[in-house]
């Protein structure tokens, strides 16, 4: 399944017509990716060659978990490889990363940004230094929160944290992602605290009132308590947020609804980006997201139209992400930016985001031929190096780079 936007092919799914042909990948000896946990794939390398498993979605499924274990027997058999090397993500919840600890390998890498910058496979298949963009939805950290909204330098050895989003906490965890309106109320109520204004109660009022009483009491419990409401960064979240202010998705039936009803909602709308601000916070970079949602509650309440938010919107995250990266260049980082994650599948955002890239002179890349989301995080994670003395945990630092890198203009 492919999108193409603006003259850009982007591989959503990688499924009949591109599956199974290998792509290139050089690795030192035969290893695998893992995969994550939603939009599963696995990837089997060896011989300058990945072979991407196929799509097997939810692992939480046991049908689906079952299909994944049959279907790597089947490629492992198919093409001859025998990994010596197993990289995985580093939740421990996830299934694909219980099943690659089971495994009788030699070594295994904890892959210590999967859904960051093992989610950009056009930085880690061009072998290049890079400054990877992941706007996606969340993963685990190697701080332990859930990462998301991230601004890497990585190449194939490493990776160094130098800008994100800022965070907010998902009331009832998974739960939040199936219902919007509970990610909305994490960000009204408990977003970081990064010096921007709450909206006001009045403002609040209006979103909630539209609300069951007895779940905003619920959550409203959860987020002062902090009783399963992880913090995550994530794009796919603040992209929920912003779908159940404007009441384009209060509960969604497949993961990223929301997100799609929002880009339909857009749609080639012009409009005037909302509030953001981009601040300095423990040697990193922030978006703080809080003036944006500050600002989509004002202008609703003043009959600004939907579309016109919407639009604002996808504007604004074009603006905080391109903003983020600038930042990171003027600060030394490569000047070939790819950018990964399941929120660049969307149209709208990809362009922008892109336009205002290539406006500062980079170089941009975005998954052609391995899937920009979820399913590409195992090529990455395949393409992780493997090097004699690295088959323990993959480093969180990437040593210092110039402002060019191999294969930048």
């Amino acid at each position: 399944m492919v999108r193409i936007t603006d003259r850009t092919r982007i591989t959503v799914r990688r499924a009949r017509g591109p599956a199974p042909a290998p792509l290139p990948l050089a690795v030192t000896v035969p290893q695998a990716g893992a995969g994550a946990q939603l939009k599963h794939t696995f990837t089997l390398a060896g011989d300058g060659r990945a072979y991407l498993g196929p799509h097997t979605g939810d692992l939480s499924d046991a049908a689906t978990y079952a299909a994944f274990r049959r279907a790597y027997d089947d490629l492992k058999r198919l093409t001859g490889i025998e990994p010596e090397i197993l990289a995985h993500d580093l939740h421990p919840g996830y299934l694909s990363t219980q099943w690659a600890l089971e495994r009788p390998l030699r070594g295994s890498l904890s892959s210590t940004t999967t859904r960051t910058w093992p989610q950009s496979p056009r930085s880690t298949g061009c072998g290049a230094p890079s400054t990877a963009s992941p706007t996606t939805a969340q993963g685990l950290g190697d701080d332990g929160t859930l990462w998301g909204g991230e601004i890497l330098v990585a190449d194939l050895s490493g990776y160094r944290r130098v800008g994100r989003f800022a965070t907010a906490p998902l009331p009832g965890g998974d739960a939040a992602v199936r219902h919007p309106s509970r990610t909305a109320l994490g960000h009204l109520l408990d977003a970081e605290a990064l010096g921007t204004p709450r909206p006001s109660p009045g403002l609040v009022r209006r979103f909630t009132d539209l609300l069951d009483p007895a779940e905003v009491s619920a959550v409203r419990a959860m987020v002062t308590r902090r009783v399963n409401c992880p913090r995550a960064s994530g794009a796919g979240r603040l992209f929920d947020t912003a779908a159940a202010l404007l009441g384009l998705a209060d509960a969604v039936g497949y993961e990223g609804e929301a997100a799609v009803r929002l880009e339909a909602a857009a749609g080639t709308t012009h409009a005037v980006p909302l509030a953001h601000k981009i601040m300095r916070l423990g040697g990193l970079w922030v978006y703080d997201s809080s003036s944006t949602v500050a600002d989509l509650l004002e202008r609703r309440a003043s009959g600004e139209p939907v579309p016109h938010l919407a639009a604002a919107f996808h504007l604004t995250l074009a603006h905080a992400t391109s903003g983020l990266v600038a930042r990171a260049v003027e600060e030394g980082a490569p000047r070939t930016v790819c950018l990964g994650g399941g929120c660049f599948a969307n149209g709208r955002l990809l362009v922008e985001v892109r336009r205002r890239l290539r406006a500062q002179g980079l170089r941009v890349l975005v998954g052609g031929e391995v899937p920009v989301g979820d399913g590409g995080i195992s090529y990455g994670q395949a393409a992780v190096d493997s090097r004699p003395g690295r088959e323990g945990e993959v480093s969180g630092h990437v040593p210092g780079h110039s402002g060019t890198g191999p294969g930048d203009p």
